[in-house]
């Protein structure tokens, strides 16, 4: 029995060692094929990974459950107890924010200014724009301006009067937009700047001081979109006056533009006639014949490059003097270029550019209302002007401009006081000293402009420029009558809704000009250097809108009332004030 069991014991004892065996063997293959598969190993990708998408398919059939518990709903009884809650809560109520909508103004088609002042001034300013279809408009302008005199110390008539009418038709085309305008003009003027002591009072009061203009012109502006004729004007003036003098003006310029290689490429042709007739020259030794026409072409090739803009031309012209049979040819630069160095902060520009200027005894007259009806008319070879600039902003409602520029100019015309010369055959009212020529000199000018704009709000605008000139004369002895300083300064104010207001200071330096009164008893017999003054000319403007139709303004002009002088012997009015309204309306 005992060597059974030991026996047994003995089985058992073998059996559980080979199984210990077994079981490390397996660990020991586990931990070898573990070792042989750690490794690094490189994975060549062929193509990238794309996965698709397979179809997939709904049961059709839903399945049927025979659990006996879901099927049953445990059936719920339940009460409701209300009673009454105190509460002392209030919720506040939303209010959404609105966005504040600025008033529509409304437009209307015709306005109304008079005002009335002393001096016995009189001003109005007339317009209506009448719709006659939908892309056709007709519009009426009505300007005048006059006063009955009355400055001190003056002996002679000194009241003047300017009155235009303009008509124009307006086309607004889809692709051809044109305008056809139609005009006239009335002015008179009076030579009242007779020099001191030359003549005793009764002899003053029989000249006959006042000249009349009457200007007739018809032109035509024309626009296209889409075509390589980009437009152009055409015009023609027709000038007279009360002395039987005559002048002719037309202008013909068509603009074309083509791109070649992506770059633009604009041409102007440029026909520019000016021809008339003066009865008398100044001597009263015969009459004053001039024909000239400008006739030339200016290309031009535009360059964009990011901030770089760049506009390469030339003016090719050829100047006729018909009247003298004489012929010229002018070749002039027209080369210009803008940078933008940060943006519309700093914006560097300059250029070249030369022109063959047409004058013309209309243009004169505009700029000074006294010269006398015997002038030399000749067109001014500006051979260049040279400039070299920086403009932009400061900030959002800062802007500035700064400019150097050298100027030279050929045959430049120049305003110089007629001699003391009375005509003992004719009633000339302008040979007593008191109107001005016209004389033709090589001028080279140097000049410093500046500029500053300011929006200190929405509702106050302010600003103010300056220029310095430096000329260089050939013949004359002087640039007559032209200053070497001109300055302004312009504000305007929005005060309320109803109220605005505005001022406006002008500066113009000292002049010089020429003076002979070698005819006068009392007068030297030898041309004199007279300096005029330089002065300061403030203007000031206030107005009320009583509603979108009716506004009243007050307007004061030379409120230093200075007794300054801007052409020689030539006083202006003093303190002058006007009132009057302006009344807007559907007509």
């Amino acid at each position: 029995m005992r060597n059974q069991i030991l026996k047994s014991s003995f089985i058992l004892a073998i059996f559980f060692m080979a199984n210990l065996a077994n079981a490390q063997k397996k660990e020991d293959d586990k931990e070898k094929d573990k070792e042989e598969t750690i490794g690094t190993e490189v994975v060549n990708v062929v193509r990238s990974y794309t996965p698709t998408i397979s179809d997939a398919f709904k049961i059709k059939q839903t399945p049927s459950l025979n659990d006996k518990e879901t099927n049953k709903k445990k059936e719920i009884k339940y009460s409701i107890f209300s009673f009454p809650v105190a509460s002392t809560f209030t919720p506040a109520k939303g209010k959404a924010e609105g966005l504040k909508k600025a008033k529509r103004e409304k437009l209307y088609n015709t306005y109304l200014s008079l005002g009335l002042g002393n001096y016995n001034t009189a001003a109005l300013d007339f317009y209506t724009s009448r719709a006659i279809s939908r892309d056709e408009t007709f519009d009426v302008s009505l300007n005048h301006h006059s006063s009955q005199g009355g400055i001190d110390n003056v002996q002679l008539d000194d009241k003047f009067f300017d009155t235009k009418l303009d008509l124009a038709y307006i086309n607004r085309g889809r692709d051809l937009s044109w305008k056809g305008k139609l005009g006239y003009q009335h002015q008179i003027y009076n030579w009242y700047g007779v020099p001191e002591f030359i003549l005793p009072t009764d002899q003053i009061v029989t000249i006959s001081e006042q000249q009349t203009y009457h200007n007739i012109y018809v032109g035509a502006d024309v626009n296209m979109e889409d075509s390589f004729f980009n437009g152009g004007k055409i015009l023609y003036r027709r000038m007279f006056d009360a002395f039987s003098s005559g002048e002719n003006r037309v202008i013909i310029q068509p603009e074309f533009e083509v791109e070649i290689a992506g770059e633009l490429i604009k041409t102007t042709v440029d026909l520019d006639y000016v021809g008339g007739t003066f009865e008398n020259n100044f001597q009263e030794t015969g009459s004053i014949d001039y024909s000239t026409l400008k006739a030339g072409i200016s290309p031009s090739l535009v360059i964009l490059r990011d901030d770089l803009t760049v506009n390469f031309g030339a003016g090719i012209y050829v100047g006729l003097d018909i009247e003298n049979s004489e012929n010229d040819i002018f070749i002039y630069p027209r080369i210009t270029a803008q940078y933008k160095l940060s943006g519309d902060n700093v914006i560097a520009y300059a250029g070249i550019e030369g022109d063959l200027k047409q004058n013309s005894y209309y243009d004169f007259v505009q700029e000074n209302n006294f010269v006398s009806p015997t002038l030399a008319i000749a067109p001014t070879d500006q051979q260049y002007n040279g400039y070299l600039g920086i403009k932009g902003k400061l900030n959002a409602n800062v802007s500035y401009n700064a400019r150097a520029s050298y100027i030279g100019e050929n045959n430049k015309a120049l305003f110089q006081a007629n001699p003391f010369n009375p005509s003992p055959t004719a009633d000339n009212g302008y040979t007593y000293g008191n109107s001005f020529n016209v004389v033709y000199d090589d001028v080279t000018t140097i000049a410093v402009f500046g500029e500053i704009n300011v929006d200190i709000t929405s509702n106050f605008k302010f600003g103010v420029k300056a220029e310095y000139f430096n000329y260089s004369t050939d013949q004359q002895a002087e640039a007559w009558n032209l200053p070497e300083l001109e300055a302004s300064i312009f504000a305007d104010y929005q005060i309320t809704e109803n109220w605005f207001a505005g001022a406006n200071i002008f500066y113009i330096g000292e002049r010089k000009d020429l003076v002979n009164l070698g005819g006068g008893a009392l007068s030297p017999t030898t041309p004199t250097e007279v300096t005029l003054d330089s002065f300061i000319d403030i203007n000031a403007h206030l107005g009320y809108r009583f509603n979108d139709r009716l506004t009243a303004f007050v307007k004061a002009n030379n409120i230093a009332n200075q007794d300054y002088q801007r052409w020689v012997n030539f006083p202006v009015q003093q303190f002058q004030i006007m009132g009057g309204a302006t009344y807007k309306f559907d007509f």
